[in-house]
Parts: structure tokens; C-alpha cells; sequence
């Protein structure tokens, strides 16, 4: 099968478990910053559509494809990636309809469907979640009707990323300029078995990372068997623990054999290393096509296990095939400041990702330099209030 589009031409035949534990670990390259490219960063046209009801996702979703010039393309005859938004373990955090913050499984239905008739051969449906196996009925649990997806006019496969899943090798993909905590990061090979990558994340708040759209839906790309907590020093592709303490943290080593830090004397501040890693996240797996979901989510972070979360309806959908200008095109309709910096809203706890992304080459976070059509930034903009500060806005 042809490998994703835009794959880095740096990335290593794919290795398996055992190859990669015998490789030992890698080192990091000098301990200087990352090679940042100096070219101004690309500019890409968004799509901001009007939705206040998942009845209507569908076709104010295909809008948006028409206005940023479809996607025919970009998918026809070709195996589409679709990454998901399930944050959240439902064993401790079930549906929450109060709370929508989570993928909605009319979107995921709506979008499978909208790519079958832009002629994609076969969608991948990506998400990393526990337990980590392939059990079809797991994805039942975030409200997704497996079955209605499957029939949606195209083949369609589904892949637990969190560990090996239904492949024996992993895949070694190089962080394009070198990277800003890795050097390179292990993923499942869904992730390159494809042809296009898309993404289908939520509008909302994030604690750490002020934000979370399309670029932060990359951060659930590493598989926690090599990126978990109880990862050990030899993998685990029975994983139960989160990424906190290899990646947020960095408390914890990834096993012998994955790229080790490049710079192991930086921070060990989440809100230092969760930035800059989904960044690189971003430049190993580049995101094809950015929808976010703003028809309704939540303020004040990016689930309930956190103080202050509330409902909100934005009633909008925005596309773009560039992840950075579609993020910042949502970070405008949320009244925030796309060049903050930490210690202003919305980057309370961390530092600005858009701008670090934009220091890469990825793409522009300068709205001046990006074309909104269809509704514009304020025609769209909804107050999200200061961000994620642990109180809801009538309390604050």
C-alpha cells in the first residue's frame, strides 16, 4: 500500500518490537535548539460554516469542503486516515451529554460518509484509548455506531494506535527539523499505511495547552506501549498508563531503543514539553485536512476531570488543509490572541504552540496572512472566556 503523503524522507525502514529494543537507545543530536526554518511560514485558506445541530454536520461539513476547494483530489481513490478525539478513559469518564467533549459519533458517521463520495478507497478510523486491543465494540462505549460507519459507501478499518495493534513493526518517523524534544517518535504504522491523514478534533480549552484543536489531536499519536507510564524499560504492549510521566513530565524514560531526549537537562514542565512535543508530533505525521468540531463543546479544558468545565455552542465547523492556520482561525473565534504568550490567555500554563509551529515552517498563526471565508473570524466569535482556570465564567 502507498505510504501517507508528506511522510519526512528521514524515516527509517519500520522495525519491530525486538529490532528496536536490541537498536538501544538513540541518541539525541547536538544540544543546541532544534534547526528552525527561517521561510516565512505557508498560509492556507479556512472555511469557518455555520452548524447548530448535528442533523445538519453533513452538509454544512461538505460546505466547507467546497469552499476551501474540495477534497476530491486530495482523497479520491485513496486510504484516508481519520484520527478521532476520545479523550478521556469512559471506564472513569462515561458519555456525558452535558459535556461534549469528545468526538460526536454523528461526526464521525457524517465525515466517513462525505469522504466515500469524494471517492476514498478506504478510511482508517485512528484513535489511541484502553484497554489496548482491537475490540470493535470499544469504540461503541464514546457513542459511535460501528455498524452505520461501516456502511457508509467505502471499506473502512479501525485501529487502537496504542500499541502495535494489527501490525508487528513500528514505524521510526524523524522530526523534519530535527526536533524540539525528539529527534523522532515510534508510532503505529496506520499512521503511514495511508494516503491521506485527516483530523477530526473538538473546539476547546486545554490546562496545559491552552488550546486544543487539530494540532493537539496529534499529542494522541504515540502509542502509550512505548510512551506510557508503566511503558518499563523494555516496552509493554499491554499498556495502563497515560503518557504523563514519559511525555508530559519526562520523569520517566521511554524503553531502550526509542530516541531518547535531545536535550535531557530542559525542563521537566508539562507545560514546557507538552507544546513542544505535539509540534513535532505534527511535523512526523503532517495533518492532511483539519476539521474541528465547534458545533458544541466545552470551555474551561479538555474534559471533567477538570474544575470549571462547561457546556458551549458555538454552532460552527472550520476546515482547512493546514492544521496551524485552521487552529489559529479557532483560536480567533474564541476571542483569544493567536500570538499570546504564557502567562496571558489562554497560555496560562504553557508556552504558545501555534507560534512554536510556526517557527518550524509549519504554517502561519498570523490571521492577517491566513483567508477566512464563508462566516468570518467575527461573525463566528464566541466569548471562551480566560481560558482553562479552574472556575467556571459565572464564578469568576
Amino acid at each position: 500500500m502507498k505510504q501517507c503523503a508528506r511522510r519526512s524522507d528521514t524515516t527509517r525502514p519500520d522495525m519491530t518490537r525486538r529490532d528496536l529494543l536490541a537498536a538501544g537507545a538513540v541518541a539525541g543530536a547536538a544540544l543546541g535548539l532544534p534547526s528552525i526554518s527561517k521561510a516565512t511560514a505557508p498560509a492556507s485558506t479556512v472555511a469557518i460554516v455555520r452548524c447548530r445541530s448535528y442533523d445538519q454536520f453533513s452538509s454544512c461539513l461538505s460546505q466547507g469542503f467546497n469552499q476551501i476547494g474540495g477534497i476530491g483530489n486530495l482523497v479520491r481513490g485513496k486510504t484516508v486516515a481519520l484520527k478521532l478525539n476520545l479523550t478521556g478513559n469512559p471506564a472513569r469518564f462515561p458519555l456525558t451529554p452535558d459535556l461534549p467533549y469528545r468526538t460526536d459519533g454523528h461526526t464521525v458517521a457524517n465525515t466517513v460518509h462525505l469522504l466515500a463520495v469524494a471517492g476514498a478507497k478506504r478510511v482508517r478510523i485512528i484513535e489511541s484509548f484502553f484497554p489496548a486491543t482491537q475490540d470493535l465494540s470499544l469504540w461503541a462505549r464514546y457513542g459511535i455506531d460501528v455498524n452505520a460507519v461501516n456502511n457508509m459507501g467505502t471499506v473502512v478499518e479501525w485501529e487502537n494506535v496504542q500499541n502495535l495493534g494489527n501490525y508487528k513493526k513500528y514505524v521510526r518517523l524523524q522530526v523534519p527539523w530535527g526536533g524540539y524534544v525528539y529527534p523522532a517518535y515510534y508510532l503505529n504504522q496506520a499512521f503511514t499505511e495511508c494516503d491521506v491523514y485527516a483530523s477530526l478534533s473538538k473546539l476547546k480549552n486545554h490546562w496545559i495547552a491552552g488550546v486544543t484543536m487539530s494540532m493537539k489531536n496529534n499529542f494522541g499519536d504515540t502509542p502509550c506501549s512505548l510512551y506510557g507510564g508503566d511503558c518499563g524499560p523494555n516496552g509493554n504492549e499491554n499498556p495502563t498508563n497515560e503518557r504523563g510521566d514519559v511525555l508530559h513530565a519526562g520523569t520517566t524514560k521511554a524503553p531502550a531503543g526509542v530516541d531518547a531526549e535531545l536535550h535531557p537537562n530542559s525542563p521537566r514542565d508539562p507545560g514546557y514539553r507538552v507544546p513542544r512535543i505535539l509540534v513535532d508530533q505534527v511535523g512526523i505525521r503532517p495533518i492532511d485536512l483539519a476539521i474541528v468540531d465547534g458545533v458544541e463543546t466545552v470551555r474551561g479544558g479538555e474534559g471533567p476531570w477538570l474544575p470549571g468545565l462547561e457546556r458551549m455552542t458555538p454552532g460552527v465547523i472550520i476546515v482547512g488543509r493546514n492544521p496551524v492556520c485552521v487552529d489559529a482561525v479557532g483560536m480567533g473565534l474564541m476571542g483569544y490572541d493567536t500570538r499570546a504568550d504564557r502567562g496571558t490567555s489562554p497560555f496560562i500554563r504553557g508556552d504558545n504552540s501555534l507560534k512554536l509551529a510556526e517557527a518550524a515552517g509549519i504554517g502561519t498563526a498570523d490571521l492577517r496572512r491566513i483567508e477566512v471565508v464563508g462566516l468570518s473570524i467575527q461573525q463566528a466569535r464566541i466569548n471562551f472566556g480566560p481560558g482553562a482556570v479552574g472556575k467556571k465564567m459565572s464564578e469568576q
